[in-house]
């Protein structure tokens, strides 16, 4: 099988690239990446040594992407994922995100390939995840037993971050209707795990551990500052076996939507991250308390896996102290890219 990974020098696309080369053996794994991001140019660097070609090409441009050999299975991992650079910078957020994926399956049309999509968790509508809590300024109340399905709404706003990519999953399924394209799309929540280089606003997990270990500076921004918002991780590793899963099944499963994450043993607040971090890395860290944040930021997220596992027998297996201490080891070793923590 010939496999084009988008976005393949980004943090998703690098450790699933590297995965799949490892147990796909009979497969050619390609990467496609502009090298945009901090942080590429390193992925890069790991991909060439295990021979995996990227095509720096920007995935705006169709005339190059209509040029690249023919692949058996594009997997679009491309996305400017930040939610804030979407309020900041919505020509390059649209045109990534959703002209980048119509320009992928114009691919797929003219090779008969076919996709697997990486959506996203904030397709789901701000106010309904808000809801979900009882709010005065502070989170005081969480139904921790409340997971997030498929059929979670999706109407109402969600940033343009999280419209790009529900419109990329929408435009799939009518090339799917009127082209025949085999496809499955992952709506991904927080993931996490070694050669991430974290920011405040995407990869926190990371930054945190990144941000105690170097002792820089931290903040608790929004729902009161007290860092009570939770979120569900899940290892890189645990991503890229439900895709190696998926990839093995992909004549017999598709053309369906799945929630994918850490679920409800792999949710963590932002205080309870803290604490864990104080205790991996032995330093304790001033945090500043801002009580506003921004109007797309969400207090609660954690993710329904039951449709994944029932049509795949598939849970995650890594837990929220293997994440957090891969992500140490790998600071430790790697102590060089402490600049893109700063």
């Amino acid at each position: 099988m010939r496999i084009l990974i988008t976005g393949g020098c980004g943090f998703v696309g690098s450790n699933l690239a590297i995965y799949l080369k490892k147990r796909l053996k009979n497969s050619k794994i390609s990467s496609l990446d502009n090298l945009f991001r901090n942080g590429s140019k390193v992925n890069q660097i790991r991909l060439k040594k295990i021979k995996i070609t990227n095509y720096k090409i920007n995935i705006q441009d169709y005339n190059k992407v209509s040029r690249l050999p023919k692949f058996d299975l594009i997997i679009d991992c491309c996305a400017e994922p930040a939610i804030e650079a979407s309020d900041k910078e919505p020509d390059r957020v649209i045109s990534t995100n959703l002209f980048g994926t119509f320009n992928i399956l114009k691919k797929c049309k003219k090779d008969k390939s076919k996709i697997l999509f990486l959506s996203t968790s904030r397709v789901y509508s701000i106010d309904s995840l808000r809801k979900l809590i009882k709010q005065k300024n502070i989170i005081n109340k969480v139904n921790t037993k409340y997971t997030i399905d498929e059929n979670f709404e999706t109407n109402s706003p969600k940033s343009l971050y999280g419209f790009s990519k529900l419109s990329s999953e929408y435009l799939i399924k009518e090339y799917s209707y009127s082209d025949n394209i085999k496809y499955i799309i992952n709506r991904f929540g927080v993931i996490a795990g070694p050669w991430q280089f974290g920011k405040q606003d995407q990869g926190f997990m990371s930054l945190w551990v990144a941000r105690h270990l170097f002792k820089n500076k931290l903040s608790y921004i929004g729902f009161g500052g007290h860092g009570n918002q939770i979120r569900d991780v899940i290892h890189i590793d645990d991503v890229s076996n439900i895709i190696y899963l998926q990839i093995l099944n992909l004549n017999k499963k598709f053309n369906n939507t799945f929630n994918i994450g850490g679920g409800l043993k792999n949710s963590i607040s932002l205080k309870q991250l803290t604490h864990k971090c104080e205790k991996l890395t032995g330093n304790k860290l001033k945090f500043m308390k801002i009580k506003k944040t921004s109007k797309f930021d969400i207090p609660y997220y954690v993710t329904n896996n039951r449709k994944i596992n029932n049509f795949y027998n598939w849970k995650p297996l890594k837990n929220i102290d293997n994440i957090l201490k891969d992500v140490h080891e790998w600071l430790i070793n790697n102590r060089k890219i402490k600049k893109y923590f700063r």
